[in-house]
């Protein structure tokens, strides 16, 4: 979704080994929440474009971020050597 948001393709998406111990999933149970009335503001698939139209709005705040050399350093060690052949 995101991906087809931003008008990209999906040869971008490169799978990579998780890291050890990385949580495969978060499932979530709002049953409890939902029995006291709870119910979500927005829908998950609106929440994913707000925040896409956000970052593509706000460059000026995460590009500095990423293209510095600690965010690099960072993800280099996350993600060097990890590649899924």
């Amino acid at each position: 979704m995101i991906l087809e948001l931003l008008g990209k393709p999906e040869t971008l998406i490169q799978p990579v080994r998780d890291r050890p111990g990385h949580d495969r999933r978060y499932a979530l149970d709002v049953t409890k929440i939902r029995g006291l009335g709870w119910e979500p503001a927005h829908s998950c698939e609106d929440a994913i474009r707000e925040a896409v139209r956000w970052y593509v709005e706000n460059e000026w705040w995460w590009r500095p971020i990423k293209s510095g050399e600690r965010y690099q350093e960072y993800y280099k060690r996350q993600y060097e050597g990890r590649e899924v052949e």
